[in-house]
């Protein structure tokens, strides 16, 4: 089958940036085949009108947890250490855990594709543990959503108490025994069901779907686990997702364990190389980013979750000068309360003017963009390439409509995409050569029903919300205290803005 998108305003976002004021996209299946003006169609195939729209490589969600999908607006803002014990978990029946699963996932890829987020990095959580039912849901979700996804299996194994500074000390006998008594995979079960999930996964789909491997965080997996995952990573050349310095309370566990950083702890393991996603990296000096660049690194920046929950801003000129390639990411949902990457990007360009006196230094749209786009999918290391509109890439673009408000008077066409556009300007929708939404209205399912069906599983979902709240609870003291204990310390930065003073 092969598609002509004719007239369209083209924004390649390739390496040279370059721009056509009006020209036509051939794609032969999935497939971009060529781009400019006056192309000829192939028989039998189909035409689609693109005047006075602006066609773009879709946006790539570069980092998400799809697990979280059902907690939008749960929770007030609170810190990441203290929000983290009450998330609940999902049935554990096979046979309901993949439906639950499915519709979760499905929840957050519908949002994001309406939002003209064509490809996402999912370090999707199972709770207490991934089965291959669970993980056959999460998949076969994006698969029907007609998404393209990277999916990993982002799962613990260390006792709770070991996760984070001082609450070990900090927990009363019977409570640590009783947290620390929750049942954990071993690594050789979960290295066997990350060997059948890229079996039967990995290149899916045409080449949609991918498998990453994910530690979660150094802190959060034996040793033994984490060389494992890392051979996975090489083996099989997938991203390996680590989150990395997300908070202070991170960069303090790293001087009470180890001695030094969680970033330079995992290069003196030999763990840091280009399939590496560091997630966050908040709390870096210049010793870590440096680290980071020397491997390879791509940095996925989740700015609005990042502010959420008061971890603090990314040295993002700093990371940016040393060369280091960075995606953006929504994070989950009980982080930040949408899927939207337009706001994320919006965020971005705004927040580290606080950083920086020098506006020269102040991020640019472009760079925005081409996170926003290829950065995510070389952090994905997806099975094929895309994230930019060019001949061989895969077809995901969308195409935006240019006479709207966003864009009349229309000064500056990137700028106004980072500062203007919400996604509310998106008229279509294509994934691998497919036309998944059109006119805002999802041509993959039945919209409505995926709602009603989400709708009927709320009373169970609170139910086990509320279980989770009240055992929380208990724990929520000593967490607030391990906060307060590491917001004391001094580690030798500032990432988060000084209190705002009265007094010249």
């Amino acid at each position: 089958m092969s598609t002509l998108i004719r007239n369209a305003r083209v924004l390649t976002l390739d390496p040279s940036d370059h721009e056509y004021e009006r020209a036509d996209i051939l794609i032969e299946g999935d497939t971009i085949a060529a781009i400019g003006p006056d192309l000829a169609g192939k028989p039998g195939g189909r035409t689609i009108d693109a005047s006075g729209l602006l066609a773009m490589p879709g946006l790539v969600n570069g980092h998400l947890h799809g697990s979280s999908n059902f907690y939008k607006g749960a929770f007030d803002p609170m810190p990441l250490e203290v929000s983290m014990p009450f998330e609940g978990t999902p049935l554990t029946t096979d046979e309901g855990a993949a439906r639950f699963y499915y519709l979760r996932t499905l929840l957050g890829c519908v949002e994001m594709l309406k939002l003209g987020v064509t490809a996402v990095h999912d370090d999707h959580y199972h709770l207490p543990w991934p089965t291959t039912a669970s993980i056959d849901g999460v998949m076969q979700a994006y698969v029907d959503g007609g998404m393209r996804a990277t999916v990993t299996l982002d799962q613990h194994n260390v006792p709770e108490s070991e996760k984070t500074p001082f609450l070990s000390e900090l927990l009363p006998d019977a409570l640590r025994q009783r947290i620390d008594s929750v049942p954990l995979i071993s690594g050789q079960a979960m290295a066997d069901l990350y060997a059948d999930t890229i079996r039967r996964w990995h290149g899916a789909a045409g080449g949609r779907i991918g498998v990453a491997v994910s530690c979660s965080a150094l802190q959060r997996v034996t040793p033994e686990y984490m060389a494992t995952l890392s051979e996975l990573s090489r083996k099989h050349d997938l991203a390996f997702d680590i989150h990395l310095l997300e908070t202070k309370v991170q960069r303090v566990l790293g001087e009470e364990r180890y001695g030094r950083s969680l970033v330079r702890q995992l290069e003196h393991l030999g763990l840091l190389d280009e399939r590496v996603l560091a997630i966050h990296c908040v709390w870096t000096d210049e010793e870590d980013i440096e680290a980071i660049a020397r491997a390879g690194c791509t940095v996925a920046h989740n700015t609005v979750s990042n502010l959420r929950i008061g971890s603090g801003i990314m040295p993002f000129r700093l990371i940016r000068d040393h060369g280091v390639p960075f995606c953006l990411g929504t994070d989950e949902a009980c982080l930040n309360d949408s899927a939207s990457v337009w706001n994320v990007m919006h965020v971005t360009g705004l927040i580290h003017t606080l950083t920086e006196t020098d506006d020269r230094h102040w991020p640019r749209a472009l760079e925005l963009l081409r996170a926003a786009t290829s950065g995510g999918a070389r952090g994905m290391r997806a099975p094929r390439p895309f994230g930019v509109l060019a001949p061989g890439q895969a077809a995901d673009l969308i195409l935006v409509d240019l006479d709207s408000l966003a864009f009349t008077p229309l000064n500056d066409l990137r700028r106004q995409l980072v500062f203007c556009e919400n996604g509310a300007d998106i008229v279509l929708v294509m994934v691998a050569g497919r036309e998944v939404v059109r006119e805002g209205k999802l041509l993959t399912l039945d919209e409505a029903e995926l709602r009603r069906e989400v709708r009927a599983l709320l009373p169970e979902h609170q139910r086990v919300m509320a279980e989770a709240k009240t055992a929380a609870m208990e724990l929520e003291p000593h967490y607030r205290e391990v906060y307060r204990r590491s917001m004391a310390r001094d580690v030798g930065m500032n990432r988060r803005a000084l209190p705002v003073s009265s007094k010249p």
